[in-house]
């Protein structure tokens, strides 16, 4: 017998950021507007979740509200914003609102 998993949460599990350097400070990500992701376009860059963090209340209280996406060589890689992202999934949410970066591809 064979399984199939229908619902995946995100894209792909990566671990690392292939994308070149942006140099973004937290103060020119908030100027970027935020706007819907769905979650299964998005590719982590971590692949290590610490659970006191996402299960805390006060997670995003000394952060940005909206998770930092960049989008580079036609993919949407999740910098900052895992535990505000599966948050969003337990909740049965597909989408989520992030800043998103478009980097050149080169």
């Amino acid at each position: 017998m064979s399984l199939k998993l229908r619902r995946v949460i995100f894209k792909l599990v990566g671990d690392g950021r292939p994308y070149p350097e942006h140099g973004l400070s937290n103060r020119e990500w908030a100027q970027i507007p935020p706007r819907q992701v769905r979650l299964d376009t998005l590719i982590t860059t971590k692949a290590v979740l610490d659970l006191h963090s996402l299960l805390a209340k006060d997670s995003t209280f000394y952060g940005d509200l909206f998770p930092h996406v960049v989008q580079w060589r036609g993919e949407l890689y999740l910098e900052d914003g895992l535990h505000r992202a599966l948050r969003s999934a337990l909740h049965q949410r597909p989408v989520l609102h992030a800043r998103v970066l478009e980097l050149p591809a080169d």
